[in-house]
C-alpha cells in the first residue's frame, strides 16, 4: 500500500531531513502536495520534485480526501494550529520538532487525534543517529552492568551570534535539547528531578545558546549539554556503569552528507569511519576491549515507523507518555530562572 502524504513548508527541514528520506520509499510513500505561503518556483522545477502539486492555498491539502498523512516543517509557533486543522480534517501528522510550544498544546493535540482515530507524532529523527544507536547497543547489551552516568554532547564553535532575538522557543535548548532529552527518556524513562543550567553566553539580546541538564534516576544521572563555544570536541557520548566504559567521539555523518548535497541512496551516504570503544570486564575478571561499528543512520525510519503504525497498526515509535515527558521537561525549564532543581510532576 502506498500512502499520499503531504508537506506543510518547503524550507531546509523539508528539502534537506525529510523529503530526501520520502523519496527512497516510493513503495510506500506519494508525495502528493507541497503547500507553503510563499512559493519557490526556481526550487519547484527541480527534477526530484517533479509530479508534486505545489501551492500557496492549505486547502489543496485540507480537503483532499487522499491524503492520509501530513508533515509539518514550519516554525514552531505554527505547529499546534497546523496539526489540528490537519487532524480535524481527517489526517494524520508528523510535526518537526519541537513538538509543541507548549505541554497543554500538546495535550490538545494528543486528545484529538485520540478522538478522531488519528496518529500525531513529532518527528524525533535523531533516535536514528548511528552514534546514539551504537550507545544504546551497548547499554541494552548488559555488558557495562547497572549504568550509572550517561552523558551526550551537540557542541560547535560559532563564537559569532548577530543580533537574533525570540523567545524559548528559539534558543538551543528548544532547537537542540529536544534531541538529546528524548533520547536520554527513550532509554531511562522519566526522571525524578531535573537540574537545568540554561544561558545565552554569546549575545545577551538573543535566546539561550548554552544548556547544562541533569537528570536523575535513582542511581543513574544522565547529562545532556550544548555550548556553541567548544572548539575541541567532547565525545558524543560517554557511558559509565558498574562494570565499564563505552565512549563514542563522533557525530552520525548524515547531517554532514546532507548539507554537502549528499543524499541518501548514494553510495557511502552516512557511513562513519571511527568506531565506538568499549572497554569492561566480564563475569571472569577479564577486561575486554572492544571496538564498537556504529554502522549507518537513517533518518527515514521515522517515516517507517509510521508507516507500520498506519498500515500495520503497529503502536507509534515514541509512545505518548515519552512525547509528554520531553515536552514537560522542555516546558518546565522557564518556570523559573536557571539554575534551578524541578522535581516532575
Amino acid at each position: 500500500m502506498t500512502i499520499n502524504s503531504a508537506f506543510i513548508g518547503f524550507g531546509k527541514s523539508a528539502t534537506r531531513y525529510h523529503l530526501p528520506y520520502v523519496f527512497q520509499r516510493r513503495d510506500t510513500f506519494r508525495v502528493k502536495t507541497i503547500f507553503d505561503v510563499t512559493r519557490r518556483p526556481a526550487l519547484e522545477a527541480e527534477s526530484e520534485y517533479q509530479g508534486i502539486h505545489f501551492t500557496d492555498s492549505l486547502n489543496d491539502i485540507l480537503l483532499d480526501e487522499s491524503i492520509r498523512l501530513v508533515t509539518l516543517c514550519t516554525p514552531p509557533e505554527t505547529h499546534y494550529n497546523f496539526a489540528r486543522q490537519c487532524l480535524e480534517h481527517g489526517k494524520n501528522v508528523i510535526v518537526e520538532k519541537p513538538f509543541t510550544r507548549t505541554l497543554a498544546e500538546a495535550q490538545a493535540l494528543f486528545a484529538l487525534a485520540t478522538e478522531k482515530g488519528l496518529t500525531v507524532t513529532p518527528f524525533q529523527n535523531r533516535r536514528f543517529d548511528s552514534c546514539f544507536l551504537a550507545a544504546k547497543k551497548v547499554i541494552d547489551s548488559g555488558v557495562l552492568g547497572k549504568i550509572v552516568e550517561f552523558e551526550s554532547h551537540f557542541d560547535y564553535f560559532r563564537p559569532d551570534a548577530p543580533d537574533a532575538p525570540g523567545d524559548f522557543t528559539d534558543g538551543a535548548f528548544y532547537g537542540l535539547g529536544v534531541h538529546l532529552i528524548d533520547q536520554v527518556v527513550s532509554l531511562f524513562g522519566r526522571p525524578e528531578f531535573v537540574h537545568y543550567d540554561i544561558r545565552s553566553v554569546r549575545n545577551k539580546n538573543n535566546p539561550d545558546d548554552t544548556f547544562e541538564l541533569q537528570l536523575y534516576y535513582g542511581d543513574i544521572k544522565a547529562i545532556v549539554k550544548c555550548s556553541h563555544l567548544v572548539m575541541q570536541p567532547y565525545p558524543k557520548f560517554i557511558v559509565n556503569g558498574e562494570n565499564g566504559s563505552f565512549i563514542k567521539l563522533n557525530i552520525d555523518q548524515q547531517e554532514t552528507c546532507l548539507k554537502a548535497g549528499i543524499m541518501p541512496g548514494s553510495p557511502h551516504f552516512g557511513q562513519e569511519s571511527e568506531f565506538g570503544l568499549l572497554k569492561y570486564q566480564n563475569e571472569r575478571g577479564e577486561i575486554i576491549t572492544e571496538k564498537v561499528n556504529a554502522g549507518t543512520g537513517d533518518y527515514g525510519r521515522v517515516y517507517d515507523a509510521v508507516y507500520a503504525t498506519l498500515v500495520h497498526r503497529k503502536p507509534p515509535y515514541i509512545s505518548q507518555q515519552d512525547v509528554m515527558t520531553t515536552m514537560e521537561i522542555l516546558h518546565r525549564a522557564f518556570e523559573q530562572p536557571a539554575p534551578a532543581l524541578i522535581k516532575l510532576r
